[in-house]
């Protein structure tokens, strides 16, 4: 193990001890909520694909309806049904991933590194995107921080399952690679201030959008009023 690796690794468990006093209590509070608002499992469980490709269960707080996973897409949007009133604070606030608490201390993540995805995106990517497993995936990412609004740009597309899996999974592939070629401690401390910064400020954070992110959003709404354009076009030529 490099250096690197086992001073983040020292950093990591030093920081749970430390914040264990705060978030314990937290963590026990919306464990009571999330109970109390429905029936079903406390924490939400799935198997994501972390360090040299091995596969891991990731924990969240549950913030869906039960067996959401059996009535609707695989992904997510800010207007999804599925997701409860308490589910949406949890998700708004990022409450819900504090239970990947449990990952960081068991080795499976890290606070700061790629997002962790599924085996079932995972085995579309090309060898190249699979640099992203020399690391260890974390709680909170470049990605997490110029995708924040992740959910609200999969409500505006027409099929979010196949934008998410052709336009958003590349992009963030893109935004994970900074991980491995930054490789840093003061990189990923510099991610972890910026996370923290930016759930204290939410909307108001004054952090500059990735410019991949500013482009995939420029061209969104190019295709936006094309397609408007094109519908009243139509509509004009029907009269």
């Amino acid at each position: 193990m490099s250096s690197k690796k086992i001073f983040q690794r020292t950093f990591d468990i030093v920081t749970i001890g430390l914040s264990l006093p705060v978030i314990l209590p937290v963590m026990a509070l919306v464990a009571l909520l999330v109970k109390k608002e429905c029936s079903g499992e406390i924490l939400f469980r799935q198997h994501r694909v972390g360090l040299n490709q091995r596969i891991f269960k990731l924990y969240k707080f549950r913030t869906m309806i039960e067996n959401a996973e059996q009535t609707g897409t695989s992904v997510t949007t800010r207007k999804d049904p599925r997701i409860t009133p308490l589910g949406r604070i949890l998700r708004k606030t990022k409450i819900d991933e504090l239970p990947q608490l449990i990952n960081v201390f068991g080795g499976d993540m890290s606070f700061v590194g790629p997002r962790p995805e599924v085996p079932e995106i995972v085995k579309n990517y090309t060898p190249k995107m699979r640099r992203i497993f020399s690391i260890r995936p974390g709680i909170t990412s470049v990605a997490t921080l110029h995708l924040r609004d992740e959910e609200d740009i999969l409500a505006s597309t027409r099929d979010p399952d196949k934008f998410y899996e052709e336009i958003l999974v590349p992009l963030k592939v893109r935004l994970a690679m900074e991980h491995v070629e930054r490789s840093s401690f003061a990189f990923d401390l510099k991610v972890l201030c910026q996370t923290v910064w930016m759930v204290s400020l939410g909307r108001w954070w004054p952090i500059s959008e990735h410019r991949a992110v500013s482009e995939l959003k420029k061209n969104m709404e190019k295709e936006s009023r094309e397609m408007i354009s094109k519908r009243l076009s139509l509509h004009g030529r029907g009269k």
